[in-house]
């Protein structure tokens, strides 16, 4: 079965929309995940709150997108993945939820501030480590049966050695891209911006050493099927994904470039979404070798050419749109948390 143009232009989209969610929601999954170790008091705690409160909410549509377009495009691929990483999904889902709702509540209850708090942190935490749970699972194989389902045993099935250091390496990311974002938006001078700009570098690290960990397991053990027509462009995502990580950690030892730290984390985390999906293509879920069932790929999960057309055509339309609310959202808050835009959170 060959590919066709839409279903590899497909391909490559939803990648794209998973990156897109990385860089956007990552820093800000990262913050809460940092919240309660840089912020020592209520003021530092609601600088916090107030740098993601206004963006949060559209980062996460870039998730909701990618769902839907794999939904549409791939419904096979959607298919397996949601319903056998259903109880995950909604560890996610609710981790989200929590995670809005005390935004939302805690700069008006302080009564229960501790308790908003805690879910704060716990609602970013648990997406930021289960999504590179996931991602490893795609990528490492899973077992399925003749239909495509996921024939494993529910949650706990899912968590093994390279899957955990998966998530980890995720969140790693995540942090590092919160602590890059806290320190460009915390007053400057401040002991928050100082807290979070001294953490950039221990999480930077952490992230090259988990990165490396994670390649060498990947193919010293699990050894996947890669396109060998893609070898070139993998080491160029490779290299792109240290380059970046190498420029961020330079921008953090001169002290003085916060915002050249942070673009440069985000330019990291989108390139190692670019090197999962030269890794994959054109697989969507692989099949472990347990499995009875085929891999999923982009020719055998993929809807018509009709469908994948006239997604594009919307696709095209309706992007440039998102791109444009974030140009104006990011432009209308930009700038460093103040006092007065306190009021609220």
């Amino acid at each position: 079965m060959e590919l066709t143009f839409f279903q590899g232009l497909w391909f490559m989209l939803i990648f794209v929309l998973i990156a897109g969610y990385f860089v956007l929601d990552g820093f800000d999954l990262g913050s809460g995940v940092l919240y309660p170790f840089v912020a020592k008091g209520d003021t530092e705690k609601a600088v916090v709150r107030r740098s993601i409160g206004p963006v949060w909410d559209g980062n996460e549509v870039w998730l909701l997108t990618a769902g839907g377009a794999l939904f549409a495009a791939f419904p096979a691929a959607y298919a397996t993945t949601f319903s056998g990483f259903y109880l995950a999904i909604m560890l996610v889902l609710f981790g989200l939820i929590v995670r809005a709702v005390s935004l939302e509540y805690r700069g008006h209850d302080p009564k229960w501030g501790r308790l908003w708090d805690g879910c704060f942190f716990v609602g970013s935490l648990v997406p930021a480590l289960l999504f590179g749970v996931a991602v490893g699972n795609v990528f490492a194989g899973i077992p399925m049966d003749a239909n495509g389902d996921y024939s494993g045993f529910p949650l706990l099935g899912l968590i093994s050695p390279f899957t955990l250091l998966c998530g980890l390496l995720g969140l790693a990311m995540f942090m590092a891209q919160g602590a890059a974002w806290l320190s460009l938006k915390a007053p400057k001078p401040s002991d928050l911006q100082a807290r979070a700009a001294k953490l950039r570098l221990p999480l930077q690290i952490a992230a090259v050493v988990l990165f490396a960990l994670v390649s060498v397991y990947a193919l010293a053990v699990i050894q996947p099927a890669m396109d060998p027509a893609l070898g070139a462009l993998r080491w160029v995502f490779a290299v792109l994904v240290l380059a970046g990580i190498g420029v961020s950690l330079f921008f953090s030892l001169k002290k003085q470039c916060d915002l050249g730290a942070f673009i440069a984390q985000s330019a990291s985390a989108f390139m190692l979404v670019g090197l999962l999906a030269t890794s994959m293509f054109p697989n969507f879920v692989v099949a472990s070798a347990e499995s009875v069932g085929a891999s999923l790929t982009a020719m055998n999960a993929s809807s018509s050419e009709l469908t994948l057309m006239w997604m594009t055509i919307i696709t095209c339309v309706g992007l440039p749109l998102v791109l444009l609310y974030h140009v104006v959202i990011y432009r209308t808050f930009r700038g460093r948390v103040s006092d007065e835009d306190l009021a609220h959170y």
